[in-house]
Order: C-alpha cells, then structure tokens, then sequence
C-alpha cells in the first residue's frame, strides 16, 4: 500500500496504531477492504496534521471511527437491493494473515466474528461506534464521549441499546478457540458421513445456516433454519465437495474452514457453537469471491 511522505518519526506513530485501526475500521464496517481504504484516509489525514497532534492515539481513533460512520451509511445503502443474505468479509487472522490489532479477549474475539458482525448490522453507526469503542477496546464512557464528541449519557444510551439488540439476537458462543477446533473437526467429519442422525445430532434446535453467493455464484437466498432442514443443507453441500480441499484455519480470529478448488477459494465457513451444549448454532458461508479475496490461495504453512 503506498504512503505519502512524512518523517520518519510520524511514520513509526502511525505504523505502531495501524493494526489497531484496522481491526476497529473492519468492526464498523465489515469489510476489510473498506476498512483499509479508510486506515489510508487517516494516514494522509495524520501526514498533514500530526504535528498539531497532541494524542496520537485519540486523535486517530476519533478519525478513523467518523470516517467509519459516513462510510457505513453510504455502504448499507448500497446493500438494499444486495442478492441473498449479506454477510461480512471474512479475514485470514493466522499467520501471515491480517493483523487486526488486540484479540486476546473474548470481546474482541467476539467482536470479530462473522455472527456478532451480523448482529452490529441492526445497530445504527453512533451505536455500533459506541459498543466496538467500550466492548472491543475497553474505553470507559468517558473517554468514548470524548471520541465521539457526544454527551456522556447519549454515550451510555447509546451502549443500552446496542447491547440490547445485539444480546436479543445471540447467544453465548464458544469462545475458546480450541474447543471450538475441536467442535469444528467433529463437525465436518459427521458433514461427511453418511449418518445424517448423527449429524442433526450436533445441531442446536435452532441451527441456522446462511450462505453469501452475492448473486455471483449459486447460494441458497434464504436463511436455511432448523436442525433437520441444516442438516440436509450441509450433507448436501458435501457430497457436492468433490475435488476440493478442506482445511481448518484462522479466520477473524476464530476458527474458519476454507474449501479451495486447486489454488482457487471457493467458500469460507465460519461455524458457531453453544458454549454450553457444543451444539452448532450458526453456520456463516461465504462464496461470493469478491468477499473470499483475502483469503490465501494456497493454506498457510505450518
């Protein structure tokens, strides 16, 4: 990606705040190429300014999430009339992937994943600035009225609602990223058998499976709902999975399974699991390739 020139010391501010910016513009936005298009807005923002800059860190956070906004309402607009369901980008986390800044915590792994991202579509953009701000990157109330240069009521308004919406729509995931390896192994390996009672077996009652064609590619338009109508969807899916490699790997710091066909992706997975029952929960597909663009043609070496 190229930069414009600055000195070398306004450089190193900006390259120590990149990996966190970007994981916070992708939060907003679902899209990782969006999110970088904005990171690189605030980079040739920052050139200009950051002698004035007093907070690095604020100051381009604060910037990163207003470009976010006007960026959001323009992108949801654009996806009125979008070809099945929508779902976000999904992004190699693994190495050599894209570095997203912090994932340590369940927030920001939560935060991450395809399902919660989903979920902060409901949210408007001062609500989802708000929770990813408090949820993903621990700012206090204060410091996101700050931010956000809003009151710190509306501030804590704002965090009600979000978490409100959010909470109404999720259940508690497995966050522990090896049982939910674990979890994912046994899944695909009951996807193909030829048992489908052991693979219903795995579901939750409400298992939903959503697929993300864009109309580009052929996808099921509609939310696939229920354990039983789930379970035909995937055993269908694999037996039409021949010739094509299967692999586990990090995805939006999670665990994701990537189908390729040679060196070509063809749909990244992400399951969802019940924290407490191991149950599949949700199965998030994305085929259109415009959206598996990030994802390596090759897997990472091990």
């Amino acid at each position: 990606m190229t930069r414009p020139p600055g000195t070398d010391a306004a450089t190193a501010r900006f390259e120590t705040n990149r990996a966190r910016l970007t994981g916070l513009a992708y939060r907003m936005l679902g899209a990782l190429h969006e999110a970088q298009d904005v990171v690189q807005d605030a980079w040739l923002r920052w050139s200009v300014h950051e002698e004035e800059v007093h907070d690095p860190e604020a100051w381009l956070t604060r910037v990163v999430v207003n470009l976010c906004r006007t960026r959001l309402a323009a992108l949801r607009e654009g996806r009125t009339d979008y070809v099945g369901p929508w779902l976000p980008e999904p992004v190699p986390t693994g190495p050599g992937g894209v570095d997203l800044g912090p994932s340590e915590t369940v927030a920001q792994r939560e935060t991450l994943s395809l399902g919660m991202l989903r979920l902060l579509e409901t949210l408007s953009p001062a609500e989802r600035a708000v929770f990813v701000l408090h949820e993903a990157f621990g700012h206090p109330h204060a410091e996101v009225a700050e931010l956000l240069e809003l009151p710190e009521p509306t501030v804590r308004q704002h965090l009600h609602r979000a978490r409100e919406r959010v909470g109404a729509g999720r259940r508690r995931f497995e966050a522990d990223p090896e049982r939910a390896a674990a979890l994912t192994a046994r899944f695909l390996s009951a996807a193909g058998g030829d048992d489908l009672d052991a693979l219903e077996r795995l579901l939750a009652a409400d298992a939903v499976a959503l697929s993300d064609g864009g109309g580009v590619v052929t996808a099921a338009r509609r939310p696939v709902e229920g354990r039983a109508k789930v379970a035909r969807f995937v055993a269908g899916q694999a037996r039409q999975a021949a010739g094509v490699t299967i692999a586990v790997e990090e995805v939006n710091a999670g665990v994701g399974v990537v189908v390729r066909a040679g060196e070509q992706v063809i749909v990244v997975m992400t399951p969802e699991f019940d924290a407490d029952t191991g149950e599949l929960v949700l199965l998030s597909s994305v085929l259109n390739p415009a959206k598996v663009a990030a994802v390596p043609a090759q897997p990472p070496a091990r």
